[in-house]
């Protein structure tokens, strides 16, 4: 991943709760292996509407000949990781609608996050470090 200076959708950029960054690291037939989740915050947009979404991004990496560099959160996400699912939402909230939990509670939380995060369309919301994109440069 790579942590770019402005925001462009178009990216598909999330900010990272680095706190949460962990990986396991292992290394069989001669590369190493990364495996690891955060939570995260992003934005989509899809038939004109802008969502605000949280949850989970998937970290890893597969076959890297260099021992990876797992010293900081930032350095976990600099690693060549990949892209292909995505994040995966708790929730999301359009401005009208909200998808997620189906917990009156956790509808609260997530809503206290996301209604605000909207509002402030493409701000980084406190707590996060963005943004952060699988895009950009030879990825092999």
């Amino acid at each position: 991943m790579i942590r770019e200076n402005r925001f462009l959708i178009s990216r598909k950029p999330f900010a990272i709760d680095l706190s949460t960054v962990a990986v396991d690291v292992t290394h069989q037939h001669d590369a190493y292996w990364l495996a690891g989740q955060c939570n995260a915050v992003w934005f989509r947009r899809k038939n004109g509407t802008t969502y605000a979404c949280l949850g989970a991004l998937n970290l890893w990496a597969h076959w890297l000949r260099d021992e990876p560099d797992v010293s900081t959160p930032q350095a976990i996400l600099g690693n060549r990781l990949d892209s292909r699912y995505g994040g995966d939402p708790d929730g999301r909230w359009d401005g009208e609608r909200y998808w997620g939990s189906q917990k009156p509670f956790e509808q609260a939380l997530h809503l206290t996050l996301l209604e605000p995060m909207l509002a402030n369309f493409p701000a980084i919301p406190p707590g996060y470090d963005g943004w952060w994109t699988y895009q950009g440069g030879d990825r092999r």
